[in-house]
């Protein structure tokens, strides 16, 4: 691939540089990519030989898409010297803002090209936001190629050129990679020089998709299943009925008053006010190390593990979470009063017990999940909360397990609520609340 055969350049022609010493580096591109190093490490070593093989140029930037819940795309950006390559995840809101509009990369995708070539130091250049920072920091001249992984998909890229950081199928997430140096040299890139990289690009983009697709998987795995299960499962443990039996603390948190919602809201704002609220129930769950494993309408189930773990400490962990939620809550419920916006109320189980932790379903639909009596006793005892007009409800298997020198230190400690019957169990159940 040439600047010539499919794209723009720009600049004067100049006495030939020598040949680059690239011999080798493909074949170090494809042993990257079959050992699956981080894209990082591929992207610092490609531009790390090109560079010490002679050619000058003193900023890359590498772009592609990824399928991830936040970030539409990744940059990364080498300078030589720098210990570590910048790692830039771009929002996916960054669709539509002039820092992408006015970029190479949407002018080479809107108008169906594969390379760019310009130079900095002379006439207009300040079509691209970038080129107005690359001319600050001295550098002379500019080069960028689109390498698709499918030549035939590349003008149906181009047609969606608008749509960075969104793709709208899951193949735009591996559509190819977008590659930019700029070099300080007076003369700028040599035509020769620069033809020679391009030849590099394809066996960049190969290795870089190997991780990609690995990072993809990866991340869509965990963003539904779970992160914990969602390893599991890409590691091999994806037969129907592998599980196994493991003590875990049960979270078990659904909203009251949804329902009502569902009959009075639009469906936009129906599906944010869900959104925003189980933001609101997930946040205190990750930030003390826990696991959510699905989210049920309006419920949320989640895990502390305690395999090989100290069990008073990993309690200790759920009932912080437990406290910030009935911290935080009412004051996420007070800016919606003022707002404007409807507010719900929030109920919260604490259990703890033994649990088959695996594969559960179909044999071509399967959930990684947790089952067994202990998951519905978690789902029963939430089910008092509003009953008993509290927020947190906490049995007392649980409570033997926690450390009550750390349930006051963390939570304001426990406080019985008496004995209650539960639905499906034979015995009534003490059960306790926070204190406060």
């Amino acid at each position: 691939m040439t600047l010539e055969q499919s794209g723009e350049q720009s600049g004067e022609k100049s006495a030939a540089a020598p040949a680059l010493k690239l011999d080798g580096l493909a074949l170090w591109l494809v042993e990257r990519g079959m050992q699956g190093l981080p894209l990082s490490e591929q992207i610092a070593g490609f531009c790390q030989r090109v560079f010490d093989s002679g050619f000058p140029m003193k900023r890359v930037s590498v772009g592609m898409y990824t399928l991830h819940p936040r970030y539409g795309s990744h940059t990364f950006v080498w300078r030589p010297g720098d210990d570590t390559i910048e790692h830039i995840p771009r929002e996916r809101a960054v669709v539509g803002h002039d820092i992408y509009l006015k970029s190479p990369v949407h002018y080479l995708r809107s108008r169906g090209l594969r390379t760019l070539r310009r130079r900095l130091d002379g006439g207009d250049t300040e079509e691209f936001i970038l080129f107005g920072e690359l001319r600050a920091e001295g550098f002379v001249d500019y080069a960028a190629f689109l390498v698709p992984y499918d030549l035939g998909q590349a003008e149906a890229i181009a047609k969606a050129a608008d749509t960075v950081g969104a793709p709208t199928n899951p193949d735009r997430a591996l559509d190819g990679i977008f590659f930019s140096c700029a070099t300080d040299h007076p003369e700028g890139f040599d035509d020769g020089q620069l033809d020679q990289v391009a030849q590099m690009l394809p066996y960049l983009a190969l290795s870089a998709k190997s991780r990609l697709t690995y990072d993809v998987a990866s991340t869509v795995l965990e963003t539904y299943l779970g992160r914990d299960a969602g390893r599991r499962v890409l590691t091999g443990q994806i037969e129907r009925g592998s599980a196994e039996a493991i003590r875990a603390v049960i979270w078990f948190s659904d909203l009251r008053g949804f329902t009502k919602l569902t009959d009075s809201l639009p469906r936009d704002e129906l599906i944010a006010t869900l959104d925003d609220y189980l933001e609101a129930m997930a946040g205190p769950v990750q930030n003390n190390g826990g696991q959510i494993l699905k989210f049920m309408g309006d419920g949320l189930l989640a895990t502390f593990d305690l395999t090989g773990r100290d069990e008073a400490a990993v309690c200790g962990e759920a009932l912080r979470a437990a406290a910030e939620l009935r911290r935080t809550f009412p004051v996420f419920n007070e800016v919606r009063r003022q707002e404007g916006k409807p507010i719900m109320d929030v109920g919260l189980a604490l259990h703890l017990g033994e649990v088959l932790y695996g594969n559960i379903g179909a044999s071509e639909r399967l959930d990684f999940t947790v089952v067994g009596p202990a998951v519905n006793e978690a789902s029963r005892i939430q089910t008092l909360c509003r009953p008993l007009e509290r927020n947190v409800l906490i049995s007392s298997t649980f409570k033997e397990a926690a450390d009550e020198d750390n349930a006051a230190a963390d939570s304001g400690g426990l406080i019985s609520l008496g004995f209650h019957a539960l639905r499906g169990v034979r015995e009534p159940q003490e059960l306790f609340t926070l204190d406060g």
